[in-house]
């Protein structure tokens, strides 16, 4: 049945009253946005549609999320100084990039510190996460949520990666990160940190012969056009960050403000859902484009292990201890142990 113009306007104004009874203000109109470096087919992307969805619904259409993908205002550190400036409003990004911001979220990035998804989902939806993104108010953003983007690995075009010699001598894009400039320089390749939106061109050219990610992110962004060999290293698992701008925050009454935050709590399991399923089916893609996948003997991972021990202990220390201390502590409950 087609609603008449003032039918129409009564649902929508009765979907206004009904929101602004449920969280006890008036839900006043805002348009924020949202920046992220992938495409909106990527989960990192579908977790954002479905936040901006659910604003939208829980707003009464009040609250309107704009989409900025694909690296389109800059790369993740840059947008970082945006949101703390207030230039920006919303981004996701992985946890550990943080690090600028406050060192503690280093611990989200220590290389094999997880060995599957539901350990990292424990650690950053219980106290550990908590603590963490209490860090950030003083530094003028506020952590939303965590959502996931996956075990990292290795690709590069010139040799499979099976042993801990093959990283010697490979030029590898890292993310603009200490600890993974650190790591791959233990393990003896040559880390070339730099903004995601340049990683393609810098594969495509030869600048760098490599980079790290997970598998989502490699189909997402085509490297198996410009890479030949994918090694299953599965070195460091990435929580994502969900962040918004302090100035932006304080720009909400108290009943928008939980409407943010209940969106994107809620859209949390939804994307990693949506995420764990794109990395089985998009190492398929993989393979089938010609990618040479190979795993690692457990012997030569316990070899790489080794390798990088030194870093990790460094930024143990730089963490704080009862950090690091209380993390081991709910891994081995968490494993029976």
């Amino acid at each position: 049945m087609k609603l008449t113009p003032i039918c129409t306007t009564l649902v929508a104004a009765c979907s206004f009253a009904l929101t602004t009874a449920s969280y006890g203000q008036e839900i006043k109109a805002h348009t924020l946005r949202f920046a992220h470096q992938n495409s909106k087919e990527h989960p990192q992307g579908q977790g954002v549609l479905k936040f901006i969805e659910l604003v939208k619904t829980k707003s009464g259409g009040k609250i309107d999320v704009r989409d900025f993908p694909g690296g389109t205002l800059g790369g993740d550190i840059a947008n970082i100084s945006s949101l703390q400036g207030g230039t920006l409003d919303l981004i996701v990004l992985n946890a550990g990039l943080l690090v600028g911001v406050s060192k503690e979220f280093a611990i989200v990035d220590m290389p094999f510190t997880f060995n599957d998804p539901k350990e990292a989902d424990a650690i950053v939806d219980g106290t550990i996460g908590k603590k963490l993104f209490g860090l950030l108010p003083p530094k003028g953003l506020v952590g939303l949520a965590y959502w996931e983007l996956g075990f990292r690995n290795v690709t590069n075009s010139k040799r499979p990666i099976a042993k801990l010699e093959d990283f010697s001598g490979l030029k590898l894009r890292v993310l603009q990160s200490p600890l993974f400039i650190d790591t791959f320089t233990a393990l003896g390749a040559n880390p070339v940190p730099m903004p995601f939106p340049e990683v393609y061109s810098a594969l495509e050219q030869k600048v760098v012969d490599g980079q790290e990610n997970p598998v989502t992110v490699i189909v997402d962004s085509k490297f198996q056009e410009v890479q030949k060999f994918l090694s299953l290293t599965k070195h460091i698992y990435n929580p994502q960050s969900v962040i918004m701008s302090k100035k932006s925050w304080d720009k909400l009454n108290a009943a928008e403000q939980k409407i943010i935050q209940e969106a994107a709590t809620e859209a949390t399991a939804y994307q990693r859902q949506v995420s764990r399923k794109a990395n089985d089916d998009g190492l398929a893609t993989l393979k089938k484009a010609g990618m040479q996948v190979n795993d690692i003997a457990p012997a030569e991972m316990t070899k790489i292990r080794d390798k990088i021990k030194p870093v990790t202990d460094k930024y143990a220390a730089q963490v704080g201890e009862a950090l690091v201390k209380e993390m081991n502590a709910e891994l081995a409950k968490l494993r029976g142990k």
